[in-house]
């Protein structure tokens, strides 16, 4: 009773993050020694620190400066004792700053880590020197210390043990080579250790941990850089991710370290939103649970204040587990300090302002708390005493009393435990399961699809099951929308990732399932690249579209993170699938227009055929060089040339090249020009359209280049000429009307577009171009028909033959638009051509390409069995502002004849006479 009435006699000025300067006034007022004093009685260790290095300490207290020489560049024949004795030191000074306030908890846990640093550093400089001197090593041994955890993240605790992994680098080593350098260095490291860890008559530096190396049961303590990674990318589990967030270079070869660490990016940071991540870590909060017997209400004495529930370790599997689940996509979200990498995550608003606030403060306050445990005796522990004394000893290190400090650690411990609770385990809603027609039969068969192969997978889906099925139950036609979900089911290739990431975040389950409902085409595409859900969540996915300079700007710079040719080909259809998705969705939700759309599908396969063309042609300059000087365009016809895409459109492309025909490349493998740029282009068109395990980038149509199937798929730009100039039919230059180039260099692309116009100038003769036009209607009439109602681009009347004309018109009047209403609006001069006719052509185009845009984004074809749904219907006639009343037959069927009738108005005019533009 006497020590606790002598504790609370001495208060500690303790006020956590004060920041008070520490100064020459203040330690002559007596407050330094009123302080000492305090300290003293609370603490058996510190009262012996204090003791021994008083007057270094308020020396240092004094000169605020406790790094400045604390540690010698020679530590003499004795390292072991100078090192403990400048940890002695450094323990009795922060203890003093921390306990008045006058230093915030991230000072003190940096200085420490600064100081963890530097004793590292000496203790493995003084251990491989013997064997540099002798010739054993090189001056250069390639050796490097992975600082983990606490030290890693510069948040060392006041009697932390150190977490480090050491490591050579290997790379330019043979088997025998490594292993000799390994066996030498594992004494080393032996040598470095015992110096930092043993308990000596002058104490200890730091208790060594090198137990989260890879595999540390079989590993020695020095491994290869090359057989860490092969463990990491072949074995590697989801807390070794985690607890790489905060690796970080401590001592050593700073390069070979550096590489180390940029090569384990993709192992922590994968590029999918991890969902799965929130199971491993709960699964792994339970496991310490368990050993550490936290069970049941949260009682603050003998609580572990960092691994109990509510502690510590709770706020940092809450960060971590966030940071792993996003930062593969937002390198934002990366810091390995706990309180910032909180601030990171409110920025992007991954979390709210109030729960930050809320960890933070208890963040801080448990962290203050293990401290005063640890300064009692400088015993590794975070557990609250259970004695009256031991309670009072911390409380007053804490500036409390003993009933204030149980009070306050108990309201900062539950309410972590709230809010992580709520995090990784959240209530399960209770949605009774709903009763649909039809529904055994369809969902007797999803336990066998493959993503309820794993056990894990089919207790999450079920959790998630009655949920589903309530709103499916709400669709205009339930059925239905329950076989497109079914469809959407029996497509996933894997279920845990999908069915974490719907627990998680409950809005993209009413995403999904509107998807369902409406666009069975979308849903169908989402079961087969389900990854694209992550796009959602990113934070930017219903931001303002980009312009294509900002397009092709963030596909370069993901293609900038491959590390080979076949990583930055699957990063490409991983982005290219995001965005399409993204579209799809935004007109869908009636955030864009139809027509829109249509630009951003093209804009954004623009975006991909420039970067990629680019990734391709460096590939390929790596094994056959380049010719120089050349340059290449590719081409753009089609809808790609004229800026209108569908959700399924191939691309119409043309290259040509600019070179000297008898020039040979320069690389490794030599060859001809003309082989060259064919051989490059049969690469482009193979990174476009070969499928991998992200499926395809696009589909690819040459068919418009000179001579067709049968001529060589890269052109010259005087073959080009030649041929179209003497060879070329009529419907190739109304197709040359929608070129565009969209690769090269500037001057390259302007000289092809000045000869493509100087082209159509001079194929501009009315009634050969129109007789072409009539001409093209019938093959195109006979050889694809229409092929239904909803078969809106092939018929008469349809936007293949509205284009026609657009293009005719475009030819004879030397439009330079590639839009086909621009080209139709190009003809209102003409004293033939009524205006009123072709602006109601051109209002009639933009309708049909609407409703085949949504058609084909729900239905994914043209068919007419493929009619949308009840659903989709609703929401077609909708976007498309049809009154559901209304025949939409009949509709559909009127203005098709209408524009029959104009386009056959137009071309009969011109039958057997000729005309002057």
């Amino acid at each position: 009773m006497a020590v606790i009435e002598s504790i609370n006699q001495v208060p500690i000025p303790y006020e956590p993050a004060r920041g008070t300067a520490l100064s020459a006034d203040w330690a002559a007022t007596g407050a330094l020694a009123e302080l000492l004093k305090g300290i003293g009685g609370c603490s058996p260790y510190l009262n012996d620190v204090l003791r021994q290095e008083q007057a270094w300490i308020c020396e240092a207290v004094h000169a605020d400066a406790p790094l400045e020489g604390i540690l010698p560049s020679d530590l003499g024949a004795d390292p072991g004792q100078i090192l403990r004795q400048s940890k002695r030191r450094m323990a009795g000074f922060l203890a003093m700053v921390e306990l008045s306030g006058a230093y915030p908890l991230n000072r003190t846990t940096q200085a420490l880590t600064d100081f963890a640093d530097a004793a590292v550093q000496a203790a493995f400089t003084s251990a491989l020197a013997p064997y540099q001197a002798s010739g054993k090593l090189p001056e250069d041994t390639g050796l490097f210390v992975v600082a983990m955890g606490k030290m890693g993240a510069g948040e060392l605790n006041y009697s932390s043990d150190i977490d480090l992994i050491v490591m050579f680098d290997d790379r330019k080593m043979d088997h025998l080579e490594a292993s000799h350098l390994r066996q030498i260095l594992v004494r080393a490291t032996r040598t470095a250790t015992k110096l930092l860890n043993d308990v000596t008559q002058h104490g200890y530096v730091f208790r060594t941990d090198l137990r989260l190396r890879p595999d540390p049961s079989v590993t020695p303590i020095c491994v290869s850089m090359s057989s860490a990674l092969e463990y990491y990318e072949s074995l590697g589990r989801t807390w070794e991710r985690a607890a790489f967030i905060k690796a970080r270079i401590c001592a050593g070869d700073q390069e070979a370290g550096a590489a180390f660490l940029e090569q384990m990016v993709p192992f922590v940071w994968r590029r999918h939103l991890d969902f799965a991540a929130i199971e491993e870590a709960h699964a792994l909060r339970l496991k310490i649970r368990t050993k550490t017997g936290a069970r049941g209400q949260i009682t603050v004495p003998g609580h572990d204040v960092k691994l109990g529930r509510g502690g510590i370790r709770e706020i940092e599997f809450f960060t971590q587990t966030r940071q792993l689940i996003s930062g593969g996509r937002d390198p934002g979200l990366r810091s390995s300090q706990t309180l910032a990498a909180l601030d990171q995550l409110v920025a992007k608003e991954w979390v709210t302002s109030a729960i930050n606030n809320q960890l933070q403060r208890s963040y801080t306050v448990l962290r203050h708390t293990e401290h005063a445990i640890q300064m009692i005796r400088d015993a590794q522990t975070q557990s609250v005493p259970q004695s009256e004394e031991g309670l009072a000893r911390v409380a007053g290190l804490c500036g409390q009393t003993s009933e204030a400090f149980l009070n306050d650690i108990s309201a900062h411990l539950n309410a972590v435990h709230s809010i992580t609770e709520t995090f990784f385990a959240p209530a399960q809603r209770t949605v009774p399961e709903v009763a649909l027609e039809g529904h055994h039969d369809i969902t007797q068969h999803w336990p066998s699809y493959a993503a309820m192969r794993s056990e894990r997978a089919t207790v999450l889906f079920d959790t998630l099951r009655p949920e589903i099925l309530a709103r499916l139950q709400n669709a205009p036609d339930p059925k239905e929308a329950l076989i497109q979900f079914d469809n959407f089911l029996q497509g996933l290739p894997a279920g845990i990732q999908v069915f974490s990431l719907f627990a998680a975040n409950p809005k993209l389950v009413d995403l999904l399932t509107d998807i369902a409902v409406s666009a069975p085409a979308l849903a169908q595409y989402l079961g087969r690249n389900s990854g694209v859900l992550d796009a959602v969540l990113s934070g930017e996915f219903f931001a303002a579209w980009p312009d294509q300079e900002a397009l092709q700007l963030q596909l370069s710079t993901t293609l900038a993170r491959a590390f080979d040719y076949e990583t930055g080909l699957d990063l490409a259809r991983i982005w290219t699938k995001e965005w399409h998705f993204r579209i799809g969705v935004h007109v869908l939700q009636e955030i864009i227009t139809p027509k829109a759309a249509s630009e951003q599908y093209a804009q954004l396969a623009q975006a991909v055929l420039v970067v990629v063309f680019a990734f391709v042609h460096r590939e390929f300059a790596r094994k056959y060089g380049d010719i120089a000087p050349s340059d290449s365009t590719i081409l753009a016809m089609g809808s790609l040339g004229a800026g209108q895409l569908n959700s399924d459109s191939d691309l119409d492309l043309i290259l040509i090249f600019d070179a000297d025909p008898n020039a040979l490349s320069d690389g490794h493998k030599t060859l001809a020009c003309r082989q060259y740029f064919s051989r490059l282009t049969q690469a482009l068109i193979t990174a476009l359209t070969a499928p991998t395990a992200y499926g395809r980038l696009y589909e690819v149509d040459m068919r418009l280049r000179p001579s067709g199937r049968s001529g060589p798929v890269a052109t010259s730009i005087t073959g080009f000429e030649t041929y179209q100039r003497n060879e070329a039919w009529t419907w190739e230059h109304l197709a040359l009307t929608r070129g565009r180039a969209i690769t090269g260099s500037v001057e390259f692309r302007k000289k092809v577009e000045d000869l493509r116009q100087r082209i159509l100038d001079e194929k501009s003769d009315w009634a050969k171009v129109m007789s072409g036009v009539s001409d093209m209607r019938v093959r195109l009439a006979e050889s694809k028909p229409q092929q239904g109602l909803w078969d809106i681009k092939r018929g008469p009347g349809g936007l293949q033959d509205i284009e026609l004309l657009g293009q005719g018109i475009a030819l004879v009047h030397h439009c330079r638009e590639v839009a086909t209403a621009a080209q139709l609006h190009s003809g209102q001069s003409a004293a033939h051509l009524k205006v009123g006719a072709l602006d109601e052509l051109a209002r009639s185009h933009d309708w049909l390409s609407d409703l085949r845009l949504l058609h084909r984004l729900m239905c994914g074809t043209d068919t007419q069995d493929a009619a949308v749904g009840e659903g989709g219907r609703a929401r077609l006639f909708r976007i498309a502002q049809i009154d559901q009343d209304l025949d939409f037959e009949h509709i559909v069927l009127t203005k098709r004849a209408h524009c029959v009738q104009i386009i056959d108005g137009i071309l009969g005019q011109i039958e057997g006479q000729g005309y002057e533009s």
